[in-house]
């Protein structure tokens, strides 16, 4: 009696273990079924951006993120069925970021000149300067007038790494009474508006839009160096750099680009400096 009480006991317990076990792999095959339903998710394009950045990325009148990179970043998206993400970024934090993945990829009028070694870009899409701005009545009238003048520009900026480097501005740089460094360019504007500093060194893209916004404020004093903007990548994303090139091709072509030049025009963008 006592065998068979004990035989029973574990055939109810085997019994009781398979209906676990059915019902756990049928709840995961509803939930496999369930993520899949209505096809696979659409890629994210996370875009980091420096959001004082007019005219290519900036918080507009209605306070919603605006600017010529950040339509030309929605146009890919909806031209690869793709999902936009704009991230607001610290400029300086920018390589951890993207190392880490939080974004995956910098849209902001970003230089690829000297930067070739950390990111994987797209093909270059706009021309650009390195410049120096003062206010329209400063003494300084050519860039060797700079000699014993307070000049500021964004943290690790293009403009910043052609002052620092040897090869690049690096002499010019050496006689100036300081060079200084902010964290966004409208600030750098205000203190140079406010006579603070004596001299703001920037993308051309950045000075235009200062000039067109306050004409009889500012004057172009000079070339640092010639460039380009890209889309920069994690290192070795190529593919999703090549796909991003191929996009901003077709949108030239079907007349998109031009559109947004015309729109931007205003605030300094021209198709003149489209080169891709």
């Amino acid at each position: 009696m006592k065998k068979k009480l004990l035989a029973l006991v574990a055939a109810c317990t085997v019994l009781a273990l398979s209906a676990v076990l059915l019902a756990g792999c049928s709840d995961g095959d509803d939930k496999v079924a369930n993520s899949n339903e209505g096809g696979t998710d659409a890629f994210t394009l996370i875009v980091g951006f420096d959001q004082g950045y007019p005219p290519y990325g900036y918080v507009g009148d209605d306070g919603e993120f605006t600017g010529f990179d950040l339509e030309l970043a929605k146009a890919v998206c909806e031209k690869n069925g793709w999902t936009l993400q704009l991230e607001p970024i610290d400029w300086d934090a920018k390589d951890a970021l993207i190392g880490s993945g939080t974004i995956n990829c910098i849209w902001n009028g970003f230089t690829m000149e000297n930067r070739e070694d950390d990111y994987t870009f797209s093909e270059p899409y706009m021309y650009n300067e390195q410049v120096v701005i003062v206010k329209k009545d400063s003494d300084a009238k050519a860039l060797e007038d700079l000699a014993g003048k307070t000049v500021l520009t964004q943290v690790d900026s293009a403009a910043l790494h052609v002052l620092e480097d040897p090869k690049g501005q690096g002499e010019l740089a050496s006689t100036f009474k300081e060079l200084q460094t902010i964290g966004d360019y409208n600030n750098a504007f205000m203190q140079l508006e406010s006579g603070m500093v004596d001299a703001v060194a920037c993308d051309l893209s950045i000075a235009s839009y200062q000039m067109a916004a306050k004409p009889d404020a500012y004057v172009k004093l000079g070339v640092l160096a010639p460039e380009n903007y890209a889309v920069g990548f994690k290192k070795g994303d190529t593919e999703l750099a090549k796909q991003v090139t191929e996009t901003l091709k077709a949108l030239d072509e079907d007349g998109t680009v031009k559109q947004l030049c015309e729109k931007y025009a205003d605030q300094g963008i021209t198709y003149d400096n489209w080169v891709l």
